[in-house]
């Protein structure tokens, strides 16, 4: 039996099991991980089948469709601000073992790093890849297929490690100005979404990448953005559909011996990723190689605001386009938190929900 058929008939068990006291009330069944402090939401059932013949195909429909159920999940009093989910899906192809429409509180993202190193714990942990596989789970996300391997001990899953697809920075020392701040320096550059990314070494002002300055990095990481949007938007070479700013990636130096720096990204509609991010990491490793900082086989350690920790390295050098590429290789751990049932009650006022910050 394939994955998604093992995932599919685990959603038929929950569905069947389900008590029938809902009454009219609909009823979501979801698994709930984090991966180094950063939400997953997998929701197992209670959205239909999708309808396409890709992985992107699938998040336009349930975009287009079945958007107030993102918000049901994703919002107060069910989620929050800085929530982050998934729905599975079939493969774009029979050679992949499923697919994945990620989403947050804005919308839908092409891909998720954080999310894919939990995917594939979840995968193993509920039994629906052999502990005996040898080759690459292949999960295909809106920017492509992702290979990721299991790394454990005896039958312990400890992490996973994913290769994600071809990463390139766009430009180098780029600035925009930002009132009441001046110029900012960046790099834009894509690791599965596109970012910019600043650091705190090649600015002049500056912000604290913990805890503590969370709002702040809240409301410049916003302002930083939306003033990269409007200079245009980054075109994908490939895929139109690709060819968004998705966030801001903060950079400082880390405080701990063998962590190479931390990353603090800001992305969607202002929410703070408590891991390193994933394609964000894919993205550095792609302006380190365009600086020969890092060549194919070395790797950095880099941590979160949270203090959680991505490792990142160079596969290979690659074209991708126009561009001179890196296929990334991420490493992390990802840890289940919960089963959860969640229901929409007709008469609920509130019904899909809300975000305060």
């Amino acid at each position: 039996m394939s994955v998604y058929k093992k995932i599919l008939e685990y959603g038929r068990t929950l569905e069947r099991g389900a008590p029938q006291t809902y009454g009219d009330k609909l009823a979501f069944k979801t698994i709930d991980l984090h991966t180094g402090g950063e939400p997953l939401r997998v929701i197992m059932n209670g959205f239909p089948e999708p309808k396409g013949n890709s992985v992107l195909e699938y998040r336009h429909f349930y975009r287009e469709s079945y958007d107030q159920f993102r918000k049901l999940l994703m919002f107060e009093p069910r989620g929050h601000a800085d929530m982050y989910g998934c729905i599975l899906t079939p493969p774009n192809d029979p050679s992949g073992d499923f697919g994945v429409v990620f989403m947050h509180n804005e919308g839908y993202s092409t891909m998720c790093g954080h999310a894919i190193i939990a995917l594939a714990t979840l995968a193993y942990e509920m039994g629906w890849v052999e502990n005996t596989r040898m080759g690459p789970l292949k999960i295909d996300a809106p920017c492509g297929r992702i290979e990721t391997h299991i790394d454990k001990q005896g039958g312990r899953v400890l992490g996973a490690r994913f290769r994600g697809v071809p990463s390139f920075a766009i430009d180098l020392d780029k600035s925009v100005d930002i009132p009441e701040l001046g110029s900012v320096s960046y790099d834009l550059a894509y690791g599965g979404a596109f970012y910019a990314f600043v650091d705190l070494d090649r600015n002049d002002f500056e912000l604290e990448l913990d805890p503590s300055g969370y709002r702040d990095l809240i409301d410049l990481g916003m302002r930083i953005k939306e003033a990269v949007a409007n200079q245009g938007p980054p075109a994908h070479p490939f895929e139109p559909d690709l060819s968004f700013l998705y966030g801001t990636i903060f950079i400082g130096p880390s405080k701990n011996t063998g962590i190479d720096s931390r990353n603090v990204c800001v992305f969607a509609d202002g929410e703070v990723d408590r891991s390193p991010t994933g394609s964000g990491v894919s993205g550095r490793l792609a302006i380190h190689r365009a600086r020969n900082e890092i060549n194919p086989g070395e790797t950095m350690r880099i941590e979160s605001i949270t203090g959680s920790v991505f490792t990142g390295s160079v596969v290979e050098d690659v074209t991708y386009g126009p561009y001179k590429a890196v296929i990334p290789e991420v490493a992390g751990s990802a840890f289940i938190t919960g089963f959860h049932t969640f229901v929409l009650d007709p008469n609920d006022p509130l019904s899909t929900g809300f975000i305060l910050r």
